[in-house]
């Protein structure tokens, strides 16, 4: 399955969401393969870091769009980012699902909404369309704020996306995990952010165990 992760706006997490999946799927013994297709090149530097501190399992990063064919047998995880915008539409008119991590605001809500547009747009023709999902990426800790509520009900509410029922809040060992190269429940097992990842990664992925237990 090729699954692609981005939004339009910036600063939405989607490197380190996409690192923390590619990890957590490798750990439970699933290939999966990782393509970056953000000239940023964030979650390119995350696996030189990860290869050069020797941690296992290995995250290895394609970033030749040729090279994106699905596979029953593999997991295939894809970076967007906007700054190149035809590597982005070509992953999105293969994909079989878009994860979509949203922030807190108003802005990022009026983002994914055009994104979304852009989802249908280079799928418009193809039989099958991807699937949309998304979820509260850096949401706020503090339980006065209403932002993340409040953003996670129009997120509920727009046409064309699935909400997934896991937020990812703003916490530091999100940052310190990714610039040390591991996957949060690498560095923290017991955290918060560790138990965050693993619902959203079971409930991505769920249906590789199902089929595992039927076999």
């Amino acid at each position: 399955m090729i699954t692609v992760i981005g939004n339009l706006k910036g600063g939405t997490g989607k490197s380190t969401v996409t690192f923390n999946l590619a990890v957590w799927l490798a750990a439970n013994d699933k290939p999966v393969t990782v393509f970056d297709l953000d000239p940023q090149a964030t979650l390119t530097d995350v696996a030189e870091i990860r290869a050069e501190e020797g941690y296992e399992p290995p995250v290895e990063v394609e970033h030749d769009l040729a090279r994106l064919k699905n596979s029953r047998k593999k997991e295939i995880l894809v970076d967007v980012g906007t700054a190149d915008f035809e590597s982005m539409k070509k992953a999105l008119a293969k994909a079989d699902r878009v994860v979509v991590p949203v922030p807190p605001s108003q802005a990022d809500i009026w983002s994914t909404q055009r994104f979304i547009r852009i989802i249908r747009e280079v799928n418009e023709g193809r039989k099958k369309k991807p699937e949309i999902y998304g979820f509260i990426n850096r949401a706020d800790t503090h339980i006065h704020v209403r932002e993340t509520d409040e953003a996670e009900e129009a997120l509920l509410h727009l046409p064309g996306i699935k909400l997934i029922d896991v937020r990812l809040y703003q916490r530091t060992v999100y940052r310190r995990s990714f610039s040390e190269g591991l996957a949060v429940f690498e560095l923290e097992p017991r955290s918060k952010a560790s138990g965050e990842v693993n619902k959203l990664a079971s409930i991505l992925f769920s249906s590789l165990f199902i089929l595992e237990g039927s076999e």
